[in-house]
Parts: C-alpha cells; structure tokens; sequence
C-alpha cells in the first residue's frame, strides 16, 4: 500500500463505512474521478458478496420458517404415532419430518458459519475500495489544483495585461480627441473633412474621462477590500 493509502487507512478507523457499492454518493463520486481495473474487479467482488449475503439471509428465514411448520406437524400428529398405536402413517410422517428438521438444521449451521464469515469479508474489500477510491479522487484534486493555480496566474497576467491595453486604447482615443480638437481650430472642419475623421468632441472627451475615473475608483474598492481581508487574516490568527 502506498503512503497515502496509510494515511488514508488511518484516517478510516473507528469510522463507519457504508457499503460503497449500494451508496448513490459513491457512485456519483467515481463518475468523476474514474476506477482503474482494480476499482473494478473489487467492486464486482463487493456486489458478489452483498448479494450472497442476501442470499443466504432469505434462506435462513425460508428454513426457520419451515422448520417451525414441522415441528407443528410433530407435535400435532405425536398422539397417532405413539407406540404401539398401529398408526404406521402418523409413524413414518413423524420419521420423515424429523429427518427433514435434522437436514435443515445442518443446512441452519452451516449458513450460520458463512455469516460469521461474510461480513467480514464484505468489511475488508469495500475498506479496500475505499482506500483506492480515497487515491484516486486525492490524485484528481491534486492535478485539478495545479491547474487551477496554472489558469488562475494566466488569468491575472491577462487581466493585467487587459487592464494596460484598456489604459492605453484610452489615452490613444483621448490624444485623437485632442488633436481633432486643435487642428478644428487651426485648419476649421472643412480641412478636417479630408481625414474622413468626425468626432463630437466634448462628448467623446468626457465619456472617456467617465472611463478613467470609473477605473480609478474600481482600483481604489479592490485595494481596499484587499486590505480588509489582511486585517481579517491578522486579526483571526492573533486569536488563534
């Protein structure tokens, strides 16, 4: 067993665990990690045993039940088959019926030593698949958090990225705004016209402002928010 499944084993005791095979949660779990061969070939050996614990449970209530019905019919037909009676009918019902009690006796014992076995068995393999499950669920987490920490870092470099490119198509526009604006004065728009560049400046020059100081205050909610989240951080360990 590996190391992890020694921690896992660990982590197991004194736990009850269900039967892993009748649990939809399981189910629902291995749906999204996967089993190997060996998830597989323990979880057919579990539903082998379940079932043949089944089994044997509904033979045993079968046999007392027909036990129980012979014992009426011996004490019900004792009177006929007494000795010396002549009854030789009563005699051989009470011979055969004693005879079918000791076999289901027998057949009684011998189910009875398969249930000392059987749960212990069942215990034993799904404590195996779980373990294996433990593993492999454990190994899925591990690579999904390396992704996610390798996406998330992409994604605050393309954020950050997104942010200057924002910044700088702003100042770009805002330049073009500008420079429309003193060559409007200098040349008039007629000249203007030449570019094939129409602006309506006073609009285009304040919607740009909005965007900047929109970002501004965006930026200063974050580092705030940023600096709570330390305070809380400082304040939950200094209590610990």
């Amino acid at each position: 067993m590996s190391d992890k499944g020694d921690k896992f084993q660990s982590a197991l005791i004194g736990k009850n665990v269900p039967t892993l095979t009748l649990d939809n949660k399981w189910h629902k779990l291995v749906s999204e990690v996967g089993k190997t061969k060996e998830m597989e070939k323990l979880e057919q050996r579990l539903n082998e045993l379940v079932k043949e614990q089944g089994r044997i449970t509904n033979e045993l209530k079968d046999l007392k039940k027909i036990k129980n019905n012979l014992m009426d019919e011996i004490v019900t037909n004792m009177d006929g088959a007494d000795a010396g009676s002549g009854d030789s009918a009563a005699e051989k019902k009470l011979a055969d019926n004693k005879r079918l009690i000791n076999e289901i006796n027998d057949k009684i014992d011998k189910y009875n030593d398969d249930m000392l076995d059987l749960p212990k068995e069942i215990q034993e393999v799904n404590t195996n698949l779980m373990l294996l499950t433990m593993e492999e669920s454990y190994d899925v987490i591990r690579d999904n958090t390396k992704d996610i920490e390798e996406i998330g870092g992409w994604i605050k470099s393309m954020r950050m990225e997104l942010k200057k490119n924002i910044l700088k198509k702003q100042h770009m526009e805002l330049v073009n705004v500008q420079l429309y604006s003193y060559m409007q004065g200098i040349f008039g728009p007629d000249v203007l016209d030449l570019f094939d560049i129409n602006y309506d400046i006073e609009a285009t020059r304040q919607a740009l402002i909005a965007k900047r100081e929109a970002m501004k205050e965006e930026k200063i909610r974050n580092e705030a928010k940023e600096k709570e989240k330390e305070q809380s951080l400082k304040e939950a360990k200094g209590q610990e």
